[in-house]
């Protein structure tokens, strides 16, 4: 009987539960089907990814909000600078660090210090692009992050020949810890940092590089130019009476007009110091002629004649104002002044300037350069990547796309050698001073 009781009541309690039950049932079937119908429309595009930066994400385990590295001032030539920038950011990263925002140098002086222009980092490169292209690899850092509770700790960085890389490797190591790892700033002082000591391989540069976008406003003025360019190789075909009309593989008509660009190093001054470097590497693949590029340029089969070359050269420091004669049948060249961009160009700084030249010769359907000069690296260096990131780990057959030459070096084939930097060399010695063992591989 007592059972019977019992049972009775346990019906009594459980029964107004039932609704309940159904009801929470009901409310979490209808999430998740509200979840899967909104969650498409609420995801991030991957082709917006790229400006989205979380500044509140961990980027690797071991590096640590709220601790920096400062430099000196970045100075020399733009690509000088990157590469200083880069060495920078990855000397923070094995500190655990973040970078905080370097000064770059707008002019280009290398005794006068004192006639530097100090430009910041993010006048020239997009600040927040960078750090959401290069998220969970390094960090770049503002000065209002830090609260200055505690005195920077002053890294002396060593110099002359008895500083090596291994005594180099083996302070960085011993800053990890101790008094200088507990500073919230790691001031780094001395050399500035192209001079320092390498330690990393060029596939961590190449991804730093990578990372860098160009602000919207010099953007615009690369865009410009190459439109410039691309508008005089239309022309160019019209005269030819050729058509630029034609299907590409997405079935859209008129694909841009490519182009061809050379680096061409004939300056006075880079040719009294190749002169010199072939004198004492007993090398004569260093320097070169007018004479000489323009006929490595003309063996290039690449692309369908007639086709815009367009000339990347200092032309205040040009001796020689011919240079757009000269040039093979169906090789039209151009430079900055018969283009008509000279305006784009003289109201710019020195780094702005080259920043445009540099991405005009990246964005070069095919390019041409000298290998030992390290402006030509870094344009090959980022083709390579942009070719490794389609898949593509050979320059070498026919129709692969972003094809590089360098003209001071003659190829199996007589002409100019075709050029891929190496992604697994261990330095970045080659592609700071040069070398002419290059391949397409």
């Amino acid at each position: 009987m007592n059972i019977i009781l019992e049972l009775n009541h346990l019906k009594q309690v459980s029964l107004p539960t039932r609704p309940v039950v159904c009801k929470g049932l009901f409310i979490v079937i209808a999430l998740i089907v509200l979840r899967a119908i909104v969650s498409p429309f609420l995801a991030v595009n991957p082709s917006e990814k790229e400006g989205f930066y979380d500044p509140t994400a961990d980027l690797l385990p071991g590096i640590r909000r709220g601790k920096f590295i400062e430099v000196p001032q970045i100075i020399w030539g733009l690509n000088n600078q990157k590469i200083a920038f880069a060495r920078a950011c990855l000397t923070a990263r094995f500190l655990n660090r973040s970078l905080l925002m370097p000064s770059l140098s707008a002019s280009l002086f290398y005794k006068e210090v004192d006639l530097l222009r100090p430009i910041t980092f993010d006048k020239v490169f997009d600040f927040t692009k960078f750090n959401a292209r290069c998220q969970g690899f390094v960090r770049l850092a503002r000065y209002s992050e830090v609260s200055n509770q505690t005195k920077p700790f002053k890294l002396q960085k060593g110099s002359g020949r008895r500083w090596t890389v291994e005594k180099d490797l083996d302070q960085l190591l011993q800053y990890r810890r101790g008094e200088a790892d507990d500073s919230e700033v790691i001031e780094i002082i001395g050399k500035h940092p192209f001079l320092w000591p390498d330690h990393w391989p060029v596939k961590d540069y190449a991804r730093i590089f990578d990372c860098l976008a160009l602000v919207p406003e010099i953007e615009t003025e690369v865009v410009k130019v190459i439109s410039k360019i691309r508008e005089a190789g239309i022309k160019a075909r019209h005269e030819a009476g050729i058509s630029h009309n034609k299907h590409v593989k997405d079935g859209t008509m008129n694909p841009p007009v490519p182009y061809i660009a050379v680096h061409m190093r004939i300056e006075k001054d880079w040719m009294i110091h190749c002169k010199k470097w072939e004198q004492r590497s007993n090398s004569k693949e260093i320097c070169s002629s007018k004479e000489e590029i323009i006929h490595k340029v003309s063996q290039i089969t690449d692309l369908r004649r007639p086709v815009v070359v367009y000339l990347a050269v200092a032309d205040s420091l040009l001796e020689d104002d011919s240079i757009t004669s000269g040039w093979r049948v169906g090789m039209v060249a151009f430079e900055k002044k018969r283009l008509g961009v000279t305006d784009i160009y003289n109201r710019q700084p020195y780094l702005i300037k080259s920043a445009i030249d540099f991405e005009v010769c990246a964005r070069a359907d095919v390019f041409v350069g000298n290998s030992f000069s390290t402006f030509s690296n870094l344009v090959v260096l980022s083709r390579t990547q942009r070719l490794y990131n389609m898949g593509e780990a050979s320059s070498c057959g026919e129709n692969v796309g972003l094809s590089s030459y360098a003209y001071n070096v003659i190829g199996d084939d007589g002409g100019p050698q075709r050029w891929m930097t190496d992604m697994s060399d261990t330095s970045l010695q080659n592609l700071s001073y040069g070398t002419n063992n290059i391949s397409c591989h």
